[in-house]
């Protein structure tokens, strides 16, 4: 059955394109999809698609690709659809003659329980600061950035052991059911959004910035339990990085997507390397060691430790990069 509230949908990546087909199989008409311009990519500079582009193409929906959003010939296209509603999953932060055009509004699907973790990585940064629950948000769109007033929050625990990859694939599935949820709270008039200072009072407000390159790299001076967060926050995607180097001066450029952690009290430097060349390769901390488990050195694959070791045996003495 088809309903009667006309959606443009707003989105990029994977995530995004998971909760398109949710609302799709709901019966909802999509007028329009707006995802970012084509882009070379790879070695071979081809040009790649946005997986939200693959499913409006899957689906015959009309698609928009703007390379600026505040530019009249869109903005025309773009009200042309005459969408009741407008939905933004992961993409850039849209100008207010944009959001300001539907009747019904503009939410955004956020991945975290605003109005904690506000920002570009709200998934990774739950995971590196030891969070034991996150869960998603739906707001409406305002002047200011992920603070517009709440219209649904769910909740989910984070497992000790797990990854950024394996919590962001559950809050992508989790979140199909949570966007059709909040459009038929709307379409209803049942929204009731409540502003995020309320939600904001006595607490610790903590951000979730775009991940750079320098804060991938493991800083070993840490304690086990928050260089191991760190890694698993970052796996797969960034991934963690560390550099080791021999006492001859060989140096090693390894990404490091999973480990394990040996409490206890090391008799040996922070940053030190120690190995069997078999089996296992950890890293002494200043209250145990952190095993690494599943690495990538550059220009090879993903592989486990055991498997790294019998390709590249280190002899001698070496260290962790601790700068």
């Amino acid at each position: 059955m088809e309903r009667k509230t006309k959606i443009a949908y707003f989105g990029t990546p994977e995530f995004a394109a998971s909760q398109l087909e949710a609302i799709l199989e709901a019966g909802y008409e999509v007028a329009v999809v707006v995802t970012m311009p084509d882009k070379p990519a790879g070695r071979g500079r081809k040009i790649q698609y946005s997986d939200v582009k693959k499913t409006a193409l899957q689906h015959g929906l009309p698609l928009l690709q703007p390379e600026k959003l505040k530019d009249p010939a869109f903005l025309e296209q773009l009200a042309a659809f005459r969408a009741d509603l407008f939905i933004v999953v992961a993409f850039r932060m849209l100008p207010a003659v944009v959001w300001q055009m539907p009747k019904l509004g503009t939410f955004n699907l956020h991945a975290s329980l605003l109005p904690q973790y506000r920002g570009a990585a709200p998934i990774n940064f739950a995971i590196i600061n030891g969070e034991t629950e996150t869960g998603l948000t739906t707001f409406f769109l305002n002047e200011e950035i992920d603070k517009g007033a709440v219209i649904m929050r769910e909740k989910v625990a984070i497992r000790p052991d797990e990854t950024a990859g394996e919590l962001h694939d559950e809050l992508m599935l989790l979140g199909n059911k949570v966007v059709v949820e909040t459009i038929r709270k709307i379409e209803n008039g049942a929204a009731n959004a409540l502003p995020q200072d309320e939600l904001a009072e006595n607490q610790d407000l903590k951000p979730a910035p775009k991940i750079t390159k320098e804060f991938c790299n493991i800083d070993w001076r840490q304690d086990c339990h928050t260089a191991y967060n760190h890694i698993r926050g970052l796996s797969p995607y960034p991934a963690a990085h560390t550099r080791i180097y021999s006492e001859t001066g060989e140096a090693i450029d390894l990404k490091v997507f999973a480990s394990e952690i040996e409490k206890g009290q090391p008799d040996l430097p922070v940053g030190s390397v120690v190995t069997d060349n078999k089996k296992f390769l950890k890293v002494a901390l200043r209250d145990g060691f952190v095993a690494l488990t599943t690495v990538q050195q550059a220009g090879k694959k993903s592989m486990a430790i055991a498997d790294f070791l019998r390709g590249t045996p280190l002899n001698g003495t070496w260290n962790a990069y601790l700068d």
